[in-house]
């Protein structure tokens, strides 16, 4: 069956649920992207100036909520109605764009992130199992396709729309976000209609009663030792890969120079250069980060064409030891243009990778568990989200911050500092230690990354993602059964 013959047998349904999650991935990319900056950035710029450990502390457990939930909100969904759900989602999500910008102590913004989060936990299975009831065994191979290209399109398109946004305030990124996620309220109000469900019986379980049954499936489910190792190794990828979102755009703003990236741009199509770039005639770091995921839109099929031929495992483990090499790259330089080239690199890893940990558990799993253990699939993105945040939090503030490094040398100099306190912004407190050391900002920031080597930080996100690559290997050769091995995995 043709493509085009293909795309007839979808109903109306299956093209609305896309779109919303086109719109959807848009408005949350187009805020997450640049979150991590936000919460870091200096007072006079727009930013709240919290440290690092709070930003990491905060997107690493509002996250790790957001992938945890679907387990429940799946079962909530199902009883009052796939509408209703998405029109709390969209509410909740709506109101927290509008009125998180309003707030800045760490409590209140911390809260609107967790209903943030809760939106997301709503609106995520919705969509996904929208999709699977309105294709067949006939066009679920293309309709899945379609789902992960809007995915992929509305992540690519969200941060570019912000960003520019963000040229005149901080507030305009959290608006247009909203104005995004408010027209899938359209789509659900005229166009999408309620899906099949399979409704129970009077003498079915009241709804807590289900919710208990649904975590005896899940510990069922983790009660299988060798499944539970699986999804823990499993989720040092995850710390590894979320360092992409918490980390490299707050390491690319702090230290990178992105000004060759400009330039070179600009000598290939100059109007481009100057929508993109900034009046310094640098690119923003969301910018540069975005850039893996154009990648991952050019470059998908091509990918999964060529994994296809080889064993799950080791597309996936060579994948992820790629990701992580090349992750950790990114934190070894200043220069811009490598740090592209080093995110396209990590891009074909996480290509290779990341679909294939999903397959790899179909695999495993016992014939009549299938579906029990891909439903605990969300299980190590949020365990690793949440030690990702740690990474992104203490250790980064302790290695690679640049606002706690230039502490340190200011104590090193004696310098005195005194009047450098609670009401100035950081870029005042940087400017001042680095006066008071005789450099001006681009010297002083040079001085700090020859002396104090924020870099090293590559070392810490390339160990854990290797690792998980060594474990893996092992799990596979030792623990998995021989059985399981040849028969479901080769």
């Amino acid at each position: 069956m043709t493509p085009a013959a293909v795309f007839k047998k979808f109903p109306g349904n299956f093209w609305y649920a896309n779109a919303m999650e086109l719109f959807e991935r848009w408005a949350w990319y187009g805020f997450y992207m640049l979150f991590a900056l936000y919460l870091t950035g200096s007072t006079d710029q727009g930013g709240l100036g919290f440290s690092q450990t709070q930003k990491g502390l905060m997107m690493g457990i509002g996250t790790a909520i957001l992938y945890f939930l679907p387990l429940i909100t799946g079962a909530i969904a199902d009883r009052i109605g796939y509408r209703r759900t998405l029109g709390i989602a969209y509410t909740l999500y709506t109101l927290a764009f509008l009125l998180m910008p309003l707030f800045h102590s760490y409590a209140t913004v911390f809260a609107f992130y967790l209903f943030l989060a809760i939106g997301a936990a709503l609106f995520k299975p919705i969509i996904s199992a929208t999709v699977a009831k309105t294709t067949t065994p006939e066009t679920a191979s293309i309709g899945f396709g379609i789902f992960y290209m809007m995915v992929n399109i509305g992540a690519f398109l969200g941060p570019f729309v912000t960003s520019f946004f963000r040229k005149f305030a901080w507030e305009y990124v959290f608006y247009a976000s909203a104005a995004v996620i408010a027209f899938n309220f359209l789509l659900l109000i005229f166009l999408f209609k309620e899906p099949d469900r399979e409704y129970r019986n009077k003498t079915s379980l009241p709804l807590s009663a289900e919710l208990k049954r649904l975590f005896g499936n899940i510990f069922q489910a983790i009660s299988d030792w060798h499944f539970l190792l699986f999804l823990l190794i499993i989720s040092g990828f995850w710390t590894m890969y979320y360092q992409l979102f918490l980390s490299l755009p707050v390491f690319i703003d702090q230290w990178g120079d992105t000004a060759p990236v400009y330039q070179f741009l600009h000598g290939v199509w100059p109007w481009l250069a100057d929508r993109l770039g900034t009046p310094e005639g640098t690119i923003p770091a969301e910018l540069m980060v975005n850039f893996d995921a154009g990648c991952i839109i050019l470059f998908q099929i091509a990918v999964s064409s060529v994994a296809m031929r080889f064993r799950p495992l080791r597309v996936m483990t060579t994948g992820i030891l790629i990701a992580s090499l090349a992750m950790g790259l990114c934190f070894v330089t200043r220069n811009g243009l490598w740090m592209l080239l080093f995110l396209m690199v990590f891009s074909v890893g996480e290509m290779s990778s990341s679909p294939k940990i999903t397959e790899y558990i179909g695999r495993i799993a016992p014939k009549d568990k299938t579906a029990l253990y891909m439903g605990c699939s969300y299980i190590p993105v949020a365990i690793g989200v949440l030690f990702a945040g740690f990474v992104s939090g203490n250790v980064y503030q302790s290695l690679s911050d640049k606002v706690t490094l230039a502490g340190k040398e200011a104590m090193a100099r004696n310098l005195d500092i005194s009047k450098i306190g609670e009401h100035f912004s950081q870029n005042d407190y940087l400017y001042a230690i680095a006066q008071k050391s005789g450099m001006n900002q681009a010297e002083f920031t040079r001085f700090l990354w020859e002396k104090y080597h924020p870099s090293s930080i590559w070392m810490v996100i390339t160990g854990i993602g290797t690792a998980a690559v060594l474990l893996l290997y092992l799990y596979d050769r030792y623990l998995v059964p021989k059985k399981v091995t040849h028969e479901k995995v080769s």
